[in-house]
């Protein structure tokens, strides 16, 4: 049971692979990934022509992007927010604009939830709108609860411009240092007295004194160094969400649930900066990092060029909503151009694509009745995979394939209604073996409701059915931030769900176990396995379209209008080379020893009928090779990685192949 207490000490929170709350021109932590995508000739050419203002919305506390975008956006003259060497535009304010954090306060799916949590309990709504928007549209929200006018509302948000520039610059540049990882939910502590503007440079360590003139007499604000700004817990406040749980009459029934922990996640794996020296934070991921100098500010040529610097990508996971976003420009209201928004869908489907996932898949054995295969998935992310908000899910697919073509086995399709083949009606468990093409390992969090049914609404969710999502390296279940992360519904018995071979905790990894029936099928076997991400799957949109308000049915027709297959995140094949495993006793060849710890295997007992002898990966790919000349044996190193290797032995009208199983050294 979460104890709140505990919460309010540890809460903090990484910003999910569906976006960050925070905008950082820094991180902290080694082994960054270097930043490979800067603006396109096509972004540049819609830069120049002045496309897309930003707001310059003011209210008392807060001023919208558009005020400082004169500064740190593009720089016509090509002197600042420009790399140095290279000259290539990194600018922040042009980066950020076709993020999910510069569209959060005109997101149609957020819109339509907060819409939908108010109808199902309407004596809930003007609190449901005053929490939501404290994340979405901070600018707005905060400046009313400061003047003590609270509680805000949507229908204040929709003529508040600059509320409507959602997660901006000054509502992350002015938090508190003393709250980081303190607060949940919503409940952020801004620093506004004496109005400044914390950023990375400048410290005790910065050679270059901080020029703060022109941010005090333009915007009003005050530039200072703030090392917490580089402290991932600095977006803790908005993605640790825990909601109060009503039953299905409206009533609280006391109780909470964890909806996204993303942060905790972070906390409880070995990518953990604070506790593990090699660690990253969150900021290395999706602020990334060029060692280029850039001049930060414009019109002022005796600046000099500051570095490292820390690009505003905030590329997560949603695709789905990165183009409907894209597809409604006008429609919402949006300053990002089609362009910009490209770039943007390109740098998630690289963070998807290239730093989520490790997909191994090979065959562990097979007989006449069944192939024994096994895919290995190892999340790659800092968090749970998917993590933050609980629609999103990822699923394993598997097909095999005889000689001709012919499909013996399909498991994890989806059709062309986007869900998954032979899905469950209602929630699908997770699997440790799967042996029918109805079943499918999909990675997801299931809500219940107070009498322990599957919901998808928020403040009715009580427990978790399930959260099988793949788990980072070096989580545990004994690690102090563990009572907001659970895993739920994978069983006991999946004894190498986030263990290693000796069973230790922190892998991790995910083995599912295929026994695909090949009914009496001795011929070649091609093996396909992909992996899928999906945002915004249909059947967690069922509930919220069963309702109708102007909120709603705005999303639903820009939803069915939107492609929504899911993103594609690995794609492995292989091709099974053995046709039986037939008995090397024959031949007088033995194989040992298997398995293999120290990497050497020795083959002995050969004879003229051996022709020559290949040793294959897991994948197909040649490893070693011999033709015998007489020897009787022959010892062979075989790579250093762990896993399974095919040992084929050719005789004039024959393969014999083995199989051997290699151990970590």
């Amino acid at each position: 049971m979460v104890q709140r207490s505990t919460l309010l000490l540890r809460t903090v929170v990484v910003a999910s692979i569906g976006g960050l709350v925070t905008l950082f021109v820094s991180w902290s932590g080694g082994g960054v990934p270097s930043a490979h995508a800067y603006h396109s000739a096509e972004e540049l050419a819609e830069y120049r022509a002045g496309n897309g203002a930003l707001s310059v919305g003011i209210n008392t506390y807060f001023k919208a992007s558009g005020n400082c975008s004169g500064c740190h956006g593009h720089d016509p003259s090509g002197f600042a927010m420009t790399t140095v060497p290279g000259g290539v535009d990194v600018n922040v304010a042009d980066d950020w604009r076709s993020s999910m954090m510069g569209n959060s306060a005109r997101d149609p799916f957020w819109r339509a939830k907060v819409s939908h949590e108010g109808l199902v309990n309407p004596g809930h709504q003007a609190a449901l709108e005053d929490k939501c928007t404290s994340c979405h549209a901070p600018m707005g929200r905060y400046n009313k609860h400061f003047l003590g006018q609270g509680p805000y509302s949507i229908a204040e948000l929709e003529q508040d411009e600059t509320a409507l520039d959602g997660v901006s610059c000054v509502p992350c540049h002015i938090q508190s240092a003393d709250s980081i990882g303190i607060l949940n939910s919503g409940n952020l502590k801004l620093d506004t007295l004496g109005r400044p503007l914390y950023g990375p440079f400048g410290g005790p360590d910065d050679p270059q004194a901080l020029f703060g003139a022109p941010m005090t007499a333009f915007v009003g604000y005050q530039p200072l160094y703030g090392e917490h700004i580089n402290d991932g817990g600095l977006c803790a406040g908005c993605h640790t969400l825990i909601t109060e749980t009503a039953d299905l009459s409206g009533n609280l029934t006391g109780g909470t649930f964890v909806e996204q922990a993303t942060y905790h996640e972070w906390l409880n794996s070995s990518f953990n900066n604070k506790e593990h020296i090699d660690g990253i934070t969150c900021q290395g991921c999706h602020v990334p990092r060029i060692n280029d100098g850039v001049v930060l500010s414009a019109n002022y040529l005796f600046l000099q060029p500051r570095a490292p610097f820390g690009m505003h990508h905030f590329a997560g996971a949603n695709v789905f909503m990165l183009n409907l976003l894209k597809n409604h420009i006008d429609e919402l209201g949006l300053t990002a151009t089609e362009t910009q928004f490209d770039s943007t869908i390109a740098r998630t489907n690289r963070m998807l694509q290239q730093n989520s996932l490790l997909m191994e898949p090979a065959m562990a054995d097979r007989n006449a009745d069944t192939a024994f295969i096994e895919v290995k998935l190892t999340n790659l992310a800092g968090h749970k995979f998917p993590s933050g908000y609980p629609a999103r899910r990822a699923w394993l697919e598997l097909a095999v394939t005889n000689d001709e073509g012919d499909t013996l086995f399909h498991s994890g399709g989806w059709n062309g209604s986007y869900d998954v083949v032979g899905h469950d009606p209602s929630w699908e468990p997770h699997y440790d073996m799967i042996s029918q093409p109805d079943q499918a390992q999909i990675y997801e969090q299931v809500m219940a409701d107070v009498n322990g049914d599957r919901t998808t609404t928020l403040e009715r969710a009580a427990s978790k059915l399930k959260d099988n999502r793949l788990a980072p390296a070096g989580f545990t279940s004994t690690h102090y931030a563990y009572d907001t992360t659970t895993v739920d519904g994978v069983p006991a018995s999946d004894i190498d769900f986030n263990r290693d071979d000796l069973g230790v905790e922190g892998s991790g990894s995910d083995i599912v176990h295929y026994h695909v029936p090949v009914n009496g099928y001795t011929g070649t076997l091609n093996i396909r396995a992909r992996f899928w991400y999906q945002s915004a799957p249909p059947r967690y949109m069922t509930e919220m379209f069963a309702y109708n308000s102007t909120a709603i049915d705005t999303f639903k027709t820009m939803y069915d209008h939107t492609d929504n297959s899911p993103v594609l995140v690995k794609d492995a094949n292989f091709t099974d080379l053995s046709t039986a495993v037939d008995d090397l006793t024959e031949l007088g060849v033995r194989i040992y020893p298997n398995p293999v710890r120290d990497g050497r295997l020795t083959i002995v007992g050969l004879s003229e009928r051996v022709l020559g002898i290949e040793v294959f990966d897991a994948r197909g790919a040649l490893v070693a090779r011999m033709r015998p000349n007489g020897q009787r044996q022959w010892a062979v190193d075989l790579p250093s990685a762990e896993g399974t290797y095919l040992v084929a032995i050719r005789t004039e009208d024959h393969v014999f192949v083995e199989r051997v199983v290699a151990l970590t050294r």
